[in-house]
């Protein structure tokens, strides 16, 4: 296939109806339901998830070949196996993946399990949409860190027979400074890689043109908007956002079924190259009808030298060719700016969803509102703030009253202040800000776990740790930040220099600790306290983030000192005279 993918045409009926046939026979003859149970191919009209407007690849043109009838055949042996750099024909060799593709798409599958394990992303999907999108990056024409060995770039998306997506990259992925192509072996559009990219490689560089970053790229991308790829609607839903077609969704689905029931690798570069693609014409293609602007030839004589007969009474002239007419604006082109369509304060606590939307309105130099707008909202700051499955950045079109509306934004554990900017993508006009807050977990009330006095002998250690469970409003108060105390006393909450004491790492008396939190069930528990020569009652307080408090009292007495005879016993006035007696 060459490097720059031809125009893409729509398909004839009778083209689509052979694909959707074989891709039933295909269902019917080999692997059960992805899950579980028969599974229905799409055959309705595609409707990708609201919340993504623009697809990952801009719905540039794929391959449409599908998977042999039969079922994957064993891994051929080594003797069998081609010479690098020799693509084999289709047949059964399609179950074969090169081996750096392959090696990407598990790594990419392990990153998900961890990172979005209600995701359930099978690498086999991935390995669908690397066949459709680009035949396995070429038959696996990488190199040894996965980068392809020439770029594999879609065609221009100028709105004549694609979507109209203007440059968004300054050509540095795809080299064309007018307009997007979709790049790489996963075909990622610049404008989609600008915040669905990875670093799937480890190299500091997030780049489409590498497999294991475009791999796990397009894993976060399936996976956005909670989508639960075990289900079919969740399945349905990541796949059409890709490419929003029910062909493209019924080929990466056959291919899917197929890589299920089994595949090997095969060496890098030998993979089979497909031939079928989603913009090839065919004799049963209804052909483009000519042009307007470009009138057919006036009849000539067959006799040379003889003059044209005369144009039949009342037939008109053959009208002369008109100049190049002015496109129609898209709903983009007529942005002036954007406003906000009444979102009120952003303010969270760590950990908690917002309780309101991100809301913006698309509005023309006249004040009118812009339906059918894409709408880029993306998380800027120090946060670990995120939206709706885990993305720092969401696409959303405006709906007929010219509004996007957000997904919900989550807050992460960090607090402070951060910023959701919006912008029109496509257009060049300033951005809309919206301030977010994101406040500290708090508690109201703290009480101890256990009833137990606190004693301790001077000069040794207190048998029973602190633990304290801390509440908000009667629920469990989780991750809520404490600091704990040794003081002078009730209304002195100085810190006191003698009586009971932590110790840190280095075995030094320590009387304040900071960066304390309660753990998932509200349970705080203290380390080991110990006691100097001095007897008395001491106070510990301990406080949280949002003002509850407890001081507890811990009581030293004097060491046993009976076995050196009655005299050595203190009496009990001269114990009190020095022991520590804080003030109630």
């Amino acid at each position: 296939m060459t490097a720059h993918f031809g125009r893409r045409l729509r398909k004839g009926a009778a083209t689509t109806a052979v694909a959707a046939a074989a891709v039933a026979a295909l269902s019917a003859s080999q692997a059960p339901a992805v899950t579980g149970g028969h599974r229905t191919l799409a055959t309705d009209q595609a409707t990708p998830d609201a919340t993504t407007d623009q697809s990952a690849t801009g719905d540039s043109p794929y391959y449409t070949d599908l998977p042999p009838l039969s079922s994957p055949l064993p891994s051929p042996s080594a003797s069998q196996s081609p010479s690098i750099g020799t693509p084999v024909s289709m047949g059964e060799a399609e179950a074969g993946i090169p081996a750096t593709i392959l090696d990407a798409y598990k790594k990419a599958e392990t990153e998900l399990a961890s990172s979005k394990p209600g995701c359930n992303l099978p690498w086999q999907l991935l390995a669908a949409i690397g066949k459709v999108e680009s035949g396995q990056a070429r038959g696996g024409r990488v190199d040894a860190n996965g980068t392809t060995i020439s770029k594999i770039l879609g065609p221009a998306l100028d709105g004549n027979g694609f979507a109209l997506i203007k440059d968004t990259d300054h050509g540095l992925y795809d080299g064309n400074s007018t307009y997007d192509q979709a790049v790489g072996p996963m075909q990622f559009i610049p404008s989609t890689w600008a915040w669905a990219g990875r670093d799937g490689n480890g190299d500091g560089v997030k780049d489409p043109n590498n497999i294991y970053d475009a791999a796990l790229a397009a894993g976060h991308y399936l996976c956005r908007n909670d989508w639960n790829l075990s289900t079919d609607a969740g399945l349905r839903s990541a796949i059409l956002s890709y490419n929003n077609s029910t062909d493209y969704l019924n080929t990466v689905m056959s291919w899917l079924e197929y890589y299920r029931k089994g595949t090997h690798s095969v060496p890098d570069g030998t993979g089979s190259l497909p031939s079928g693609r989603s913009d090839d014409t065919s004799p049963s293609a209804p052909t483009t009808p000519p042009s307007s602007s470009t009138p057919s030839a006036p009849p000539t004589s067959s006799t040379p030298g003889t003059p044209s007969a005369p144009s039949t009474p009342g037939t008109p002239s053959t009208p002369s060719t008109p100049g190049t007419p002015t496109p129609t604006p898209t709903p983009t082109d007529t942005v002036a700016k954007l406003a906000d369509a009444g979102t009120a304060k952003l303010t969270a606590v760590a950990g908690e969803q917002f309780g309101k939307r991100i809301s913006t309105k698309a509005v023309t130099s006249a004040g009118k509102t812009v339906a059918k707008v894409r709408i880029r909202f993306t998380i800027a700051g120090t946060t670990d703030a995120t939206f709706t499955g885990g993305e720092k950045v969401a696409t959303v079109t405006t709906n007929a009253s010219g509004v996007a509306v957000a997904p919900a934004l989550q807050a992460g554990e960090t607090t402070g202040d951060f910023t959701v900017r919006a912008t029109v993508v496509g257009r060049t006009i300033a951005g809309l800000d919206y301030a977010a807050s994101v406040t500290p977990r708090v508690a109201d009330t703290l009480v101890r776990t256990s009833t137990t006095a606190l004693t301790c002998t001077a000069g040794g250690e207190f048998a029973d740790q602190v633990e304290v469970k801390a509440t908000e409003n009667g629920a469990v108060a989780d991750k809520v930040a404490a600091t704990a105390t040794l003081i002078k006393a009730a209304d002195d909450a100085t810190e006191n220099d003698k009586g009971p004491y932590f110790k840190d790492a280095d075995g030094k008396t320590v009387r304040t600790l900071t960066g304390l939190a309660t753990d998932a069930d509200g349970l705080l528990k203290l380390p080991k306290l110990y006691a100097d020569d001095t007897t008395g009652t001491f106070l510990l307080r301990i406080t949280t983030t949002g003002g509850a408090t407890l001081t507890v009292e811990l009581t030293v007495t004097a060491a046993d000192t009976s076995s050196a005879g009655p005299s050595s016993s203190p009496s009990p006035s001269a114990s009190a005279s020095t022991s520590a007696s804080p003030s109630a």
